[in-house]
This record gives C-alpha cells, structure tokens and sequence, in this order.
C-alpha cells in the first residue's frame, strides 16, 4: 500500500514541478569565468550540472586547494567514513550467521558421586580391566571439535544480511551527502570572504573620502563659512565608518577560522585573490528533470536505501514467528585418563543432534518487535517522502532565487552609479556653498549603504552557484 502512496507522491511532485525543469531549461547564474567549463561537453549528462565535478564547477584555484584540504582533513567526514567501516563490519557479522560456527574444545574435570546411588554402584561394579576398578573419584578429559547451524528456512538471516548491506549503501551515500554539503560550506564561507575582503576596501575609500570633506568643512569654518556642528557631524562620520572598518576585520577573521575549522587545521591565513570577486560573472546552466534528483541527491538515495532496510527488517520479524531449525554436531575424544585418550575406538565420541523450536506460548516479546519494525518501516517511508519533497523544494527555491538576484543586482548596480555621481555633484555644490553640511553626509551615507548592499548581493549570487549545485546533487563525484 505504502509503495502505490508513494510512488502516486513522487509522480505528482514531477508533474508539479515540470513546469520549472521538465525540459532542462538555462538558467543565468554566477560563475567564476564567462565561459563554460570544458567537462561541459565531455559528461554523460550535460543537461545536468550535478553530474559537472566540483574540480571543473569552481574554477578559483585557491577555492579548490581548500576544498581539497578539507576532504582529506574535515572531521565530520572522517566520522561519516568510520561509520562506513562500521556498516561493513556488520555485513561480515550477518554473513557469518549464515555459515555453521565450528570451533575446538578440550576440557578436564573430576566427579565424586555417592556409593549408594545408582552410577556410584554402577562403577562400582564394574572393572576397567580384569581386576582394575573405576577409579574414585572418576575424572574427565576429552577433546572435541563441534558445529552449530541455524538452517535458514524461512530466509531470516538472508534478509537480516540484505538489510545491512542495504544500510552499508546507505552510509556510502551518507558520505556523499556530507561531502556535498561540505564543499558547498567552504565555497559559502570562502565567498563570503571575499565579500569581507570588497567591503572592507569599499569602507577605507568611504573614510578617505569623508577624511577629504572633514578636511573642506575645517578650512570653510577657519573662513567662517561654515560652523562647529558642521565639523563634529563630518567626524563623527568618520569615527563611525572606522568602527565600522574594525567590525569588518574581525569578521574576516571569525570567517578565516571557520573555513580553518572545516579544513581541521588551526587558525592561519587563507590564500585567497580578492579581485575573483569582482569579476564574477554569468553564464547559463541546466538544471536538469525532476526525475534526474532521484539519481543525483545523496540523500534522496540514502533515504531509498534505509527504506529498503527496514522492509527487510519487518521480514526478519515476522519469520521470529517461525520455527527454527538448529542442528549440533560433535566429534573428539574423551576418557576419564589421558593414556586412554589414543585408544580407539573406545575413547570415540560423536553426536548428531536436530532441534526443531518455535515459540508457543511467551509471543509478546516477538510481537513487539514485529511491531516496532512495522513502525520503523512507516518511518523510513515517511522520511524518504519528506526528503524527495525538500529536494525539489530546495532546487526550486534556487532557481527562482537565482533569477530575481541576477535582476536586484543589476538594480543596484544602476543605484551605486547614480549614488556615486551624486556625490561629486553633492561636493561641488557643498564647495559653492549652495547646499549644507547635511545634504552631503546624507549622500555619503546613502552611497556608502548601497555599495555594501551591492557586494551583499554579489555575494548571494555567488552563494546561489554554490547553492544551486549542491541543491542538485553535485560535488561528491
């Protein structure tokens, strides 16, 4: 039942959203150059830029010498490769469930039983050898070999095997979803700082500037053109702008850290080219079909994975239900003396034993875990449809966001240029005493906000090449 809901829901998002994607349109985002790389052309799947790797996807070289770091540092992700190892190992457990255990004994011990008891008189009585008694206390050696064998009828332990090397996938596609996402955190932190690195100039031109109007409204109030107030306000405005130059540098350097942090190395500088920045620029890109998600989201294939897991698990439930068949053998050799331990065939021991056992009365406990697997089945069925919905979600969030960037960036664009005319006009006119004081600090202001709103949105655009690819499933091929 679970499977038709499923599948009606996975159809019913892919005709939503074909309207966006369905026929792998271009969209306009950023990229570090205004050509197109050249995996382009040689991929399998060029109507996809997931399947582009992240070597040819960023083209700033520093960016990917980090990026390289990190995958070979990150600790999250060496977390996420130990659990692999341990996902492993447990196939190897659930494999061997599957083999009869064979293993090697040798024991001695020494028994003194009543005279008037049946075995006592029984030994009593009889001889070793003509005249030669059981010995009294009687001991035992013997050495053995044996085999216990569970007989797989009902598949129990074949399914209990599939189902870790389905959660074993599971953790590899894990690791994927973590290396994607870790790829596109460095790009993130990386970009960002080089929007720090944009501001921080934009703000000591800023102060340069209105270091040169203080200096004007000094000279124009020695000339008693202009007043104290005038003065304070222009310092102030520079005061204010250094504060601003200090927040800057410490944010470059909490931003630093956290790429350090990512790449699992202590606090240092990070190579970086400021002017990348600048000249970011676009070109188009396909997003690809609603179905190709299926195919490239880690997460989306990790969710599968775990869903077809805990299928399993309710089959291994249910046959605790079942009888089982276990069968024991032995073969060795035991005697109550070592010397007689190489006489045969008198000191040969063997045995052969069947058992057949199926729970009849106490069922509850196998109830309650038929139960719970049921449950972690809905669960996994659950998440598996939450996670499909959140990828196409997320990719079409991006798409839109990518466009109506690309349009508020061009907007601005327009704002800073006819912000920084207005400055010149503002300084002349100040000059010629045919504005105030005021009039000028309002447009520095103004010109200062919009600069930094600009790199903000550069800064987004970048983030949403970044975003876009990781949205898609690119980065950990």
């Amino acid at each position: 039942m679970y499977k038709n809901k499923l599948q009606s829901f996975v159809i019913v998002l892919s005709t939503c959203l074909s309207i966006i994607s369905c026929k792998a349109p271009s969209v306009i985002i950023p990229t570090a150059n205004s050509t197109v790389p050249e995996s382009y052309g040689t991929n399998k799947d060029t109507s996809n830029v997931s399947m582009v790797t992240w070597h040819n996807y960023f083209n700033d070289k520093n960016l990917v010498d980090l990026i390289d770091i990190a995958l070979k540092n990150n600790q999250e992700l060496n977390v996420t490769l130990q659990e692999i190892e341990i996902a492993k190992n447990d196939i190897r457990m659930r494999k061997g469930a599957l083999l009869p255990s064979v293993g090697l004994r040798a024991g001695t011990g020494v028994e003194k039983v009543g005279r008037y008891t049946s075995q006592g008189a029984g030994d009593a009585s009889t001889e070793i050898a003509p005249g030669k008694e059981f010995p009294d206390p009687l001991t035992d050696f013997n050495l053995r070999a044996y085999a216990n064998w569970e007989v797989d009828i009902w598949k129990k332990l074949h399914n209990s095997k599939k189902a870790a090397v389905s959660r074993y996938l599971s953790t590899i596609e894990g690791k994927n979803f973590v290396i994607t996402n870790l790829i596109a955190e460095v790009a993130d932190s990386y970009y960002e700082l080089l929007a720090l690195d944009n501001q921080l100039d934009i703000i000591k031109q800023t102060i340069e500037l209105q270091n040169n109007a203080l200096n004007i409204v000094k000279v124009q109030k020695e000339a008693a053109r202009s007043t104290e107030l005038a003065v304070q306000k222009f310092q102030a405005e520079v005061l204010s702008s250094k504060s601003i130059e200090f927040d800057l540098n410490q944010k470059i350097v909490e931003t630093e850290n956290r790429i350090n942090f990512l790449l699992g190395r202590y606090p240092q500088k990070i190579i970086r080219d400021k002017s990348v920045f600048l000249n970011f620029s676009t070109t188009a890109i396909q997003s690809g079909i609603p179905s190709q998600l299926l195919e490239n989201r880690p997460d989306v294939k990790q969710a599968e994975l775990e869903l077809a897991a805990a299928k399993l698990d309710v089959k291994v439930a249910r046959a605790e239900f079942y009888p089982s068949l276990d069968i024991s053998a032995a073969f060795g050799l035991q005697a109550f003396k070592t010397s007689y331990l190489v006489k045969f065939p008198e000191s040969l021991l063997y045995s052969l034993a069947g058992d057949l056992a199926a729970p009849l009365i106490n069922r509850n406990g196998i109830k309650a875990e038929f139960y719970n697997a049921n449950a972690r089945q809905l669960q996994a069925m659950y998440n598996y449809e939450r996670t499909i919905l959140n990828a196409y979600l997320e990719v079409s969030n991006q798409l839109s966001k990518i466009n109506n960037i690309e349009k508020s960036y061009d907007m601005k664009s327009q704002q800073v240029d006819a912000l920084n005319k207005s400055i010149d006009a503002s300084n002349d006119l100040f000059k010629s005493a045919r504005i105030d004081y005021f009039e000028v600090l309002m447009t520095q202001r103004d010109a200062l906000d919009s600069k930094m709103e600009l790199i903000e949105t550069k800064k987004d655009q970048m983030n949403a090449f970044v975003h876009v690819y990781r949205d898609l499933g690119g980065g950990w091929r």
